[in-house]
C-alpha cells in the first residue's frame, strides 16, 4: 500500500488542530480539500481516523496509533527532499516568549554562523513550536521549556543554553516604587500582570505560586508596549522581564521603574529543542554556538541559596 503524503499531512494537521477549518487554513488549502484527502485517506487505510461531531474532531483508537507513524512519515519525507538538495537547508528555528527578547541570546549563540544557515520563525508558545516541529515544518526551537500536558515534549530533545535573572517593573505609582531591590516576597500584596492567560505562562504561574503572590491574567498577547500601559495604570500592579531586556524609550517606557530581585534571584531558563528523531545538522553548530557564548558570559550560573528556579528548571541547570 502507497501512501499519498499529502494526505498524511491532512491527517497530522487534523490532528493537531482539532479542528478542519483550522488545520485546513495552516495548510492555505480549503475545507473541502482537506477533508477529501482525510476521507481518501480513511477508505486506503480501511478505519476511520477521526470521529466527527458537535464540538473538536476526536481521534478513534486507529487515529491515535497512526499519528506517530504519520509524522515520523512527514518528518522522513523532508529528510529526503533536503538530502538531494544541491546545498543544505538553513535551519529553520522558530522562537518563543517574545516578550522577554529570545533573539537577545540566539544572535550571540549563532556567534560565527553565516546568518544564512538560520532561519527565524515566530512560535506562539511552545506546544504550537512543538506542533510545528512534529509536523517537520520547524527544525528547532528556542524559548522555556516545560513538561506538555498531551507528553509531545517526550520527542523532542533540549538543552539549557542560558539562565537570566529577572527584575521587577513597576509603575511610578506602586508603592514599592522607590525601592533599590525587592525580595520576590516583598510583592504579595501586588498583582502579578500577565501579557497573556496566565495558563499559558509557565514560568509566570510557577513564579505566583511560589512566592503566594497574586495574578492578573491577560487575553490576547498585544505586545510590551500594551503590557506596559496596564503597569501605569495598575498603582499595585507589577510584572517580570528579564534584567538585560531594555524599557522601551519615552512615552512607552516614561514612569516605569525595573528594580532588580533579590533573596532569591528568579532565573528565567532559555533552551534549544530539537527533534529527537533526527537532528538536522545546523543543530550541532547552534549548540557550540551557546556553549562558548554561556562560557564568555557565565550563563549557566546557578547557585541554590542565592536564586530560584522552578524545580523542573533546578533538574536541567546540573
Amino acid at each position: 500500500m502507497d501512501l499519498d503524503l499529502a494526505q498524511v499531512r491532512a491527517f497530522a494537521a487534523t490532528a493537531e488542530h482539532r479542528h478542519f477549518g483550522r488545520a485546513a487554513a495552516g495548510l492555505a488549502i480549503t475545507q473541502q480539500a482537506l477533508s477529501k484527502r482525510v476521507a481518501r485517506l480513511e477508505q486506503r487505510l480501511g478505519e476511520r481516523l477521526f470521529e466527527r461531531g458537535a464540538g473538536p474532531v476526536r481521534l478513534t483508537a486507529a487515529g491515535e496509533r497512526f499519528l506517530g507513524p504519520a509524522r515520523a512519515l512527514l518528518a522522513a519525507g523532508e529528510d529526503a527532499l533536503a538530502a538531494v538538495g544541491a546545498r543544505a537547508r538553513p535551519l529553520r528555528l522558530d522562537v518563543w516568549g517574545h516578550l522577554f527578547g529570545p533573539l537577545r541570546t540566539v544572535r550571540q549563540g549563532m556567534g560565527g554562523m553565516a546568518e544564512s544557515a538560520v532561519e527565524v520563525g515566530s512560535g506562539r508558545d511552545l506546544p504550537s513550536a512543538a506542533g510545528a516541529m512534529l509536523r517537520g515544518e520547524a527544525d528547532a526551537g528556542f524559548g522555556r521549556h516545560h513538561a506538555l500536558s498531551d507528553g509531545r515534549d517526550e520527542a523532542l530533545a533540549h538543552r539549557l543554553v542560558r539562565l537570566e535573572p529577572v527584575d521587577a517593573i513597576l509603575g511610578a505609582e506602586h508603592p514599592l516604587a522607590g525601592a533599590d531591590q525587592l525580595r520576590p516576597a516583598d510583592l504579595r500584596g501586588s498583582r502579578l500582570l500577565c501579557p497573556a492567560n496566565v495558563e499559558r505562562l509557565d514560568f509566570l504561574r510557577r513564579f505566583a505560586e511560589r512566592f503566594e503572590v497574586a495574578v492578573e491574567s491577560g487575553e490576547a498577547n498585544l505586545g510590551v508596549e500594551h503590557l506596559l500601559a496596564r503597569l501605569r495604570a495598575t498603582p499595585d500592579g507589577f510584572s517580570l522581564l528579564p534584567a538585560e531586556v531594555p524599557l522601551p524609550d519615552g512615552a512607552a517606557g516614561a514612569g516605569l521603574r525595573a528594580v532588580p530581585l533579590v533573596e532569591p534571584v528568579p532565573l528565567y531558563a532559555w533552551s534549544l529543542v530539537w527533534p529527537r528523531r533526527q537532528a538536522h545538522p545546523g543543530i550541532a553548530a547552534l549548540l557550540r554556538g551557546f556553549a562558548e557564548a554561556g562560557r564568555r558570559h557565565r550563563w549557566l550560573e546557578y547557585r541554590p541559596d542565592r536564586d530560584w528556579l522552578p524545580e523542573a528548571d533546578q533538574l536541567r541547570s546540573h
